[in-house]
């Protein structure tokens, strides 16, 4: 049977009493049967690393089958899959569902399996794409060291596990019942270095075939472990602390008292437990500032001071001031402990290694109880503040990824020509021949059909950025891709129209009306259907509203310089067996006069001039798509042709001299070159004739996550 325990433990530092005497004549030595009791019931110094999983907000992004779901959640040291893994210790429901939602969505509870040490979340009902389900549990699991080890050197391994299982119609409470199968698996690696304490965003997004986003958040610390009641009389001799100077505190550069007798385990657990103790009280003073609230640690803020806590620890119902016995011993008239000026450095080995051992025990004691009392603070507090604080730590994951992806791009400015910019003809006599064979045409027929799905991988990275925003997948043009690009571009136009007609709509009801960005994605041929769209009469309400334009790998001027002869050759059969009125359109063969090609009068139409950022996603490796077509660049072999030099200058000119325009906004206008591992594909003919890339744009996200993240500012 499971149950809930409280968030806040009441803590009792204890009562206790202890007697120092001057020195006296040492006693007799117990008999060695006493001895050795009295080394029997030596207390032990362990600890324990607390981890809560915060488990916020399942939403559903692009999951393929409806049915039952739910997290699974193991907690692991690394490479120690079968030794000490994390146990279950405290399960909070902190917030509970609307009752509409909760007997719909929900059948049955968490559980926790005892034979693997896992927990899971009460299965939940995904049936509509863009679903959102607050689970709002914690999950907090115990990680013990190992026997005879102080702090760990390994890493641990969170690993959450999405697992499903069918929507049969049977009744609910024997739906909740069936087992479960896992379909995808995401871990999260916590280095040594934060298992002292961390305040983490972890979101988890499972794989492209179960694209979800799974809100949770982390947060670590080092607990001691036991209880420890500490004697009732303190050793005889006295001893000294030494400041961070290295001076003893009674004014002598020597330690009175005798070492410890504690190992080598016991000193590093204790400046463990002091690193965790000062880093989860500077993290409860950083995150309650950052969100604007006040937290209250009054009652401990004068023992976190290491000066404070040794001196309570020293004058703990003594029959004597310590300063009494400092004077007799040294014959200073000052208090050792509180020396002027003074700081205490737990963390020093030397200073450790000179504590009688009582006192390490004691000291151990009451800073784990410190420890405690600011992890359970933590704890209320985050309960109280949960959406600010998990706003807070989103952010600074948001920050550390842009910074992370950032740095695998190779930026180079390049000035844009404010005047036209033209070629000099030159005659050549050298001809070129290629022998090859033709394409297979079913190949390249995947060039130019379309699926309203094509995109899902830009679209569920967008939505990690701005999880408000409002896509369409057009289905428009789906199995009419051969068609023309002027009838293309017309049925996008009403599918857009009618798209926004309803939002704006429902968000006007809503009394939640705002200005309205439209910000357009295209693969390949996409990318002049969007265009072909925005020329439309029908959308010229709505050019004022165009934000961002992501083009991939789009044909802008066509192919007219098209370098892959293999693909030139598959065009020319599409012409001729298919009779494909937008291949004559891209190769400028839909005219005999190049003035009146589709084309050419699409680059002449203002469709780029409104959109504040323009960002032109290309690949050298990508054989579909000329590479000066998707940049909308110069192409040098322009400069060897008499004939149609002049109509691409024209075509490049009127593109660029959108982009060049004056505006009211600010345009950002970046050429983006992506690089794949074309040899996870092998040698094989995708590869050779340049699809392998073309569309490795649809099946990869990283190309997005490295530009969406890198510039986030332009995706919200």
């Amino acid at each position: 049977m499971f149950r809930k325990l409280r968030w806040l433990i009441g803590l009792n530092y204890g009562n206790w009493s202890a007697k120092r005497l001057l020195p006296t004549p040492p006693p007799p030595p117990p008999p060695p049967q006493q001895q050795q009791q009295q080394q029997q019931q030596l207390p032990t110094i362990d600890a324990t690393h607390e981890i809560a999983i915060y488990i916020h907000r399942f939403h559903n992004l692009d999951l393929y089958q409806k049915g039952w779901y739910r997290i699974k959640v193991t907690v692991r040291w690394e490479g120690n899959e079968n030794t000490y893994p994390g146990t279950p210790a405290r399960v909070v429901q902190y917030e509970v569902a609307a009752p509409e939602l909760s007997s719909d969505n929900f059948h049955g509870g968490w559980g926790i399996d005892d034979i693997d040490n896992s927990f899971s979340t009460q299965p939940f009902l995904i049936i509509d794409a863009r679903q959102d389900v607050f689970l709002s549990v914690l999950i907090s699991f115990n990680l013990a060291l190992g026997k005879n080890e102080g702090p760990s050197t390994s890493a641990v391994i969170l690993k959450f596990e999405l697992m499903y299982a069918p929507i049969l119609n049977i009744r609910p409470e024997l739906q909740a019942s069936l087992e479960p199968c896992s379909v995808a698996v995401h871990e999260f690696r916590i280095p040594p270095n934060a298992l002292l304490g961390m305040h983490a965003y972890c979101p988890v997004h499972f794989d492209a075939s179960h694209a979800v986003l799974v809100d949770i958040s982390v947060h670590v610390s080092l607990l001691r472990t036991g209880s420890y009641v500490p004697p009732l009389k303190v050793p005889s001799a006295t001893w000294a602390v030494e400041d961070d100077n290295g001076q003893d505190f009674d004014g002598s550069n020597k330690a009175l008292g005798q070492k410890a007798s504690g190992d080598f385990k016991e000193i590093m657990l204790v400046k463990a437990l002091v690193a965790a103790r000062d880093i989860l009280f500077e993290d409860l003073q950083k995150i309650s500032k950052a969100i604007e609230q006040e937290i209250d640690l009054t009652d401990l803020i004068f023992n976190l001071d290491n000066k404070n806590l040794c001196s309570s620890l020293l004058q703990a119902d003594l029959d004597m001031e310590i300063g009494e016995v400092s004077r007799k011993l040294s014959g200073k008239p000052q208090n050792s402990i509180e020396k002027a000026g003074g700081s205490i450095n737990f963390q020093s080995e030397k200073l450790l290694q000179s504590l009688p051992q009582d006192y390490l025990f004691s000291f151990y004691y009451m800073l784990g109880n410190q420890v405690l009392f600011l992890w359970n603070a933590f704890l209320k507090f985050h309960r109280v503040n949960k959406t600010k604080i998990l706003e807070l730590l989103r952010d600074a994951w948001a920050n550390d990824r842009r910074a992370e992806w950032s740095i695998w791009m190779v930026y180079s400015k390049v000035e844009m020509p404010h005047g036209p910019i033209q070629y000099m003809s030159h005659k050549s006599s050298s001809y070129h021949s290629v022998n090859g064979k033709s394409l297979s045409l079913r190949k390249l027929t995947d060039a130019v059909n379309g699926h309203h799905l094509d995109l899902r991988l830009v679209r569920n990275q967008w939505l990690q950025i701005d999880p408000e925003i409002e896509f369409l997948m057009s289905e428009a043009n789906e199995d009419k891709t051969f068609g023309e690009l002027g009838e293309m571009g017309f049925r996008l136009a009403q599918e857009v129209i009618s798209f926004l007609k309803k939002k704006m709509d429902k968000a006007s009801r809503c009394g939640s009306s705002r200005s309205i960005r439209l910000s357009f994605v295209g693969h390949s041929i996409g990318n002049l259907i969007i265009r072909t769209a925005l020329a439309e009469s029908v959308m010229e309400p709505y050019l004022r509203n165009l934000y961002t334009y992501l083009s991939i790998s789009g044909p802008h001027l066509g192919y007219l310089y098209s370098s892959n002869s293999l693909f030139n050759s598959g065009l020319w059969l599409l012409k001729k067996l298919k009779g494909a009125q937008c291949i004559h359109q891209l190769t400028l063969t839909d005219n005999p006069d190049l003035h009146n090609t589709f084309l050419y009068k699409l680059c002449k139409k203002r469709t780029l001039q409104n959109f504040r950022n323009v960002i032109l996603l290309s690949s050298p490796q990508d054989g579909y798509v000329p590479y000066h077509s998707a940049r909308i660049e110069m192409c040098p072999a322009a400069s060897l042709d008499s004939k149609k030099s002049s109509v691409f200058m024209e075509m490049l000119n009127n593109c660029l001299d959108q982009i060049r325009s004056p505006s009211s906004e600010h345009r950002v206008f970046m050429r983006c070159d992506v690089n794949f591992d074309t040899s996870l594909h092998g040698r094989n003919l995708n590869s050779f004739i340049g699809r392998a890339a073309h569309i490795e744009f649809l099946e990869s996200d990283i190309f997005a996550r490295f530009i969406m993240w890198s510039f986030a500012d332009l995706f919200h």
